[in-house]
C-alpha cells in the first residue's frame, strides 16, 4: 500500500503526493538542497549524464516516486508514467544528445536551459531548445519538473553535438560556449 499524503506547496496549494519514505529513507540523491552554485551545477550535470544514457529506468530514479511533470503538452505523475513518457520519447528521437546548463537556483529550486539534437525515423534532424524548472525534496529527489521545449529543424551538416552516444565528454563545449 502506498503512503499517500497531502502536502502544501510553497504557493500554499494543497496536493496529493507520494512520500519518499514509502520507498525507504535510504533513497537519497546528492547533492542535496539548499543548493550553492557549485552543487546546483553538479546536479545539472548529473541530470544531463542520466538523460544522455537514454535509459528511462535510470533517469526515473532521480525523481521522487510521486514526482509531477509537465513535458511539452504532456503531464506525468509518478515514476511509472515518467518511464512510459521517456520510452515514447526515445522511441521517436534517435541519436539523442543533450546539453544542459544551469540558469538559476535558490534553496530547493533549479532552473535549467538545454538543447538537444536528434533525428526522426525519416532521417530529419532537429535541435530542440528548452527550459526546465525543478523542485527537490530534502532527499535530493526531484518532486516537480516543468519543461517548455521548441523544435528547430536543422540540416545534418548544422549539427553541433557529435560525441559518441552517451555522456558528453568533459572537453565538449557547453551551450554558452556554442553560442546557444
Amino acid at each position: 500500500m502506498s503512503d499517500q499524503r497531502a502536502t502544501t506547496s510553497g504557493s500554499g496549494t494543497q496536493e496529493s503526493s507520494l512520500s519518499v519514505d514509502s520507498v525507504g529513507n535510504d533513497e537519497v540523491r546528492p547533492p542535496l538542497p539548499p543548493f550553492t552554485r557549485e552543487t546546483a551545477t553538479r546536479k545539472v550535470r548529473l541530470a544531463e549524464d542520466s538523460w544522455n544514457s537514454r535509459d528511462p529506468e535510470r533517469v526515473a530514479l532521480v525523481y521522487s516516486i510521486g514526482s509531477r511533470w509537465r513535458n511539452r503538452s504532456e503531464f506525468a505523475n509518478g515514476r511509472p508514467e515518467i518511464i512510459a513518457l521517456l520510452r515514447r520519447k526515445w522511441a521517436k528521437e534517435h541519436d539523442y544528445r543533450l546539453i544542459k546548463e544551469l540558469w538559476a537556483f535558490d534553496g530547493a529550486h533549479i532552473a535549467v536551459r538545454f538543447a538537444y539534437e536528434w533525428r526522426d525515423d525519416s532521417g530529419n534532424w532537429f535541435r530542440s531548445y528548452g527550459n526546465e524548472n525543478w523542485e527537490f525534496n530534502d532527499h535530493g529527489l526531484m518532486i516537480r519538473r516543468f519543461a517548455s521545449i521548441n523544435d528547430l529543424p536543422i540540416r545534418e551538416a548544422d549539427r553541433q553535438f557529435h560525441w559518441p552516444l552517451g555522456r558528453r565528454p568533459d572537453e565538449h563545449l557547453g551551450l554558452s560556449d556554442l553560442g546557444f
